[in-house]
């Protein structure tokens, strides 16, 4: 069995903020799929990991040596409703890895089975989600957004009961690491100040080492996450995807977009749109995402508080407070500056300055204005936008209804460009090569992910390895992925959902 060098600093310095626990055997594992480029990554020999071997060590029934696996304890807001105590309900942290590039990794199964953390749940998984987490996690690595990634996902030769008999499945995942917001609730909501230092201190060291011994670094800490996430959200409203489940036990600290349950990425543009069928209020709709980020951020700082005060007075608990509060209050200006960077690199603008944000953010929202309007896909037109910049305007006014609303944007935006140019932009192509860097062409469309999943789930894995070998290039307007490039039909897209899997 090929060697994972585990070093577990999580199981090794946090004792009591976890339970050590065993995954299920499973009755008949195989190996659905081996993330070959992933296992490199982290120095293991894929090779020795195909095949039985792999089934058997990624169904849980094989742990290699060095493994510690342990629940991990968590607290969370969920859908605004506080759980005092969720944790690991299904899941089991084998322990950590340092990647080729020096990096800690976590190594962590899902679907393993039930923990103490579990709350009357099975612990397992079913075939369709977890491979949902590989093509939806791929895509977004693709596409550079910080993402947790599928090592490996193994049948069990289980069937797990949900609505339907679904075969079972345990995936691998592999993340920076799995500390919460709702990881420091837990320990808030116990009361127990000295582990909630423990944790940040932990935390500083392994994601914010710069910090460590710093007077303010648990204010520190707060701004560096909040820095993080402005750019992650920043990042999934450039592209249209929508998380779904943005409860706090789903944000990270070290900014990674976590937990593939009911997400998808949106066609028709619409601040509005929601496809988890829980969301019956649309607290976590596209448009909202900003929002609930920073309404998250403000239940970590209500964590660090007891932690940034340091001492029990009432002047240095308000000063703790204007602080935190002054972090919270500049979050949405941080998410604007990253959403705007972003934007502009899908509008090809080269030279910007502070002067020029007003401007830029006015022609962005009018640009979206107009998708909206006409229920153009969010997609396929930033795409088509870089057609035109090189002078190509026919394949963008196909999206549109109403040209004449397109025309009269187009040249407001032509305007910019010819002023981009002249402070010292590149012209047309480089500027039409940027843009395509910055839109892609293929996301994970949700009638082709459900069509792959379900012939996955009936045993036939083609569809599902051709969407993945699409979407590891979304930049790329290759012919042979044209199909995977085509919205939904409208009919297919109205009342869309998707489902946390649990």
């Amino acid at each position: 069995m090929t060697r994972f060098a585990f070093d577990n600093s999580y199981a090794r310095e946090l004792p009591g903020f976890y339970t050590a626990w065993q995954p299920a055997t499973v009755p008949a594992p195989r190996l659905l799929f081996l993330n070959e480029a992933l296992a490199a990554e982290l120095g293991l020999d894929a090779s020795a990991l195909r095949g039985e071997t792999g089934a058997s060590l990624f169904a849980g029934n094989a742990l290699p040596e060095g493994a510690e696996p342990i629940a991990q304890a968590y607290a969370g807001h969920q859908f605004g409703g506080f759980s005092p105590q969720l944790g690991d309900g299904r899941a089991l942290l084998l322990g950590e890895l340092i990647d080729r590039d020096g990096r800690r990794r976590d190594i962590a199964f899902k679907g393993s089975g039930r923990t103490p953390f579990s709350r009357g749940g099975d612990g397992k998984a079913a075939v369709g989600p977890m491979l949902r987490e590989v093509l939806i996690g791929e895509a977004m690595h693709a596409l550079g957004i910080p993402s947790t990634r599928a090592l490996a996902v193994a049948a069990t030769g289980e069937t797990v009961r949900r609505e339907l008999p679904l075969p079972g499945a345990v995936l691998t995942r592999v993340a920076e690491s799995h500390l919460r917001v709702g990881t420091f609730q837990y320990f808030l909501a116990k009361g127990e100040v000295d582990r909630l230092r423990q944790l940040a201190d932990y935390t500083i060291a392994r994601h914010d080492p710069a910090l460590a011994g710093a007077p303010d670094r648990y204010l520190a800490l707060l701004q560096a996450v909040a820095q993080r996430q402005a750019v992650l959200i920043a990042q999934w409203m450039n592209v249209g995807f929508i998380h779904g489940v943005m409860n706090t036990d789903n944000m990270t600290i070290s900014g990674e977009t976590i937990d593939y349950g009911p997400c998808a990425f949106m066609e028709a543009y619409d601040p509005q749109t929601v496809f988890s069928s829980i969301d019956h209020g649309g607290r976590y709709a596209y448009g909202n995402q900003p929002h609930i980020a920073r309404w998250n951020l403000a239940r970590l700082a209500e964590t660090l508080l007891p932690l940034m005060a340091e001492a029990d007075d009432e002047s240095a608990i308000q000063r703790a407070v204007a602080q935190a509060t002054a972090v919270i209050d500049a979050f949405p200006g941080l998410f604007a500056a990253a959403l705007l960077r972003g934007q502009r690199g899908k509008l090809g603008l080269f030279a910007a300055s502070a002067a020029d944000d007003a401007q830029d953010t006015t022609l962005v929202d009018d640009w979206l204005a107009l998708l909206l309007a006409q229920s153009v896909d969010f997609t396929l037109g930033w795409r088509r936008l870089a057609d035109a910049a090189e002078g190509r305007d026919a394949p963008l006014r196909d999206l549109f209804a109403d040209r004449a609303a397109l025309d009269t944007w187009l040249t407001r935006w032509r305007e910019r460009c010819t002023r981009d140019d002249a402070a010292g932009g590149p012209g047309a192509a480089e500027r039409a090569a940027r843009m395509r860097r910055a839109s892609p062409w293929l996301i994970p469309r949700n009638h082709r992910v459900e069509a792959a999943l379900a012939a996955a789930t009936d045993g036939d894995l083609a569809p599902f390895e051709r969407l993945l070998e699409a979407l590891r290039q979304p930049f790329d307007e290759r012919p042979e992925h044209a199909l995977y490039a085509e919205p939904a039909p409208a009919e297919a897209q109205a009342g869309y959902q998707t489902f946390c899997g649990t």
